[in-house]
């Protein structure tokens, strides 16, 4: 596989009685850790843009890698003939690594059959939810998996509800839809992007067009939770991290069926 730079655009949008909304561009990598990097670009090494193992698959800074997919796979029953395995992440920019949800994803004869939404907070904890039919069989644009949440994102949202996933990977873009629920409250946020081949030049307009990477992240993060702050929403202190790293998801049942 020919290592992907998708120069996408996020949406969040706070619901309930406070409103908040933003969008921004990111810069994400999809690759299968095996290929040939650009330049500008490495594995498991200092460059400009780079993606390095110990902060993926397993725990936060001590990450195993495709090696922690893998072997999660082979746990669930998902077959390894034919199996492609992929990260969907944004790469760390010179020292600076922060990333709030990469995707390990699981395609067989090209199609996505399962996924791993690893997600990171700014409060240092790290939690997975595995996504996945039961039968393991193509995960549709239409089709909506769901999971409880149990880790603490926000200090403006509670460790309650569940996510709403769908998950849309055609040839050529990637469309992302994760829906938090907590009753009337909760935040929606997608990731959408064309696909196309990372290259030096590539990654050199996003140096220059989004400059400081993960430290630009941060600094937007704690800017919309300043927002909110002075909307008054109610703030809560770091909460413990779940005692389990994984969640299994669900199919959502559709009425009927």
């Amino acid at each position: 596989m020919q290592i992907e730079h998708i120069q996408a655009q996020t949406h969040h949008a706070r619901r309930g009685s406070l409103k908040n909304a933003f969008n921004y561009g990111v810069d994400y990598v999809m690759t299968d850790l095996s290929s040939e990097t650009p330049r500008l670009l490495s594995h498991n090494r200092f460059n400009l843009w780079s993606v390095h193992d110990r902060h993926h698959g397993g725990t936060r800074g001590a990450g195993q890698g495709a090696a922690w997919f893998k072997a999660l796979l082979d746990s669930r029953g998902l077959q390894a003939e034919g199996r492609q395995l992929l990260l969907l992440t944004q790469p760390s920019f010179l020292w600076f690594h922060f990333n709030p949800v990469s995707f390990w994803i699981a395609l067989v004869d090209g199609t996505p059959r399962a996924f791993v939404a690893e997600v990171n907070s700014t409060f240092g904890q790290r939690h997975c939810y595995f996504c996945a039919h039961q039968d393991f069989r193509p995960i549709e644009p239409g089709d909506t998996l769901i999971a409880d949440k149990l880790m603490h994102v926000s200090p403006f949202q509670k460790i309650a509800g569940h996510y709403r996933f769908n998950f849309d990977l055609s040839d050529t873009r990637i469309n992302i839809r994760i829906l938090f629920e907590n009753g009337d409250q909760g935040v929606l946020a997608t990731l959408c992007g064309t696909r196309r081949r990372a290259t030096s030049g590539s990654l050199l307009w996003a140096a220059i067009r989004r400059p400081l990477g993960a430290v630009r992240v941060l600094t937007l993060i704690h800017w919309q939770a300043a927002i909110l702050y002075l909307k008054r929403a109610p703030f809560l202190k770091k909460q413990p991290a779940p005692e389990r790293m994984m969640t299994d998801g669900q199919t959502l049942r559709r009425v009927g069926k």
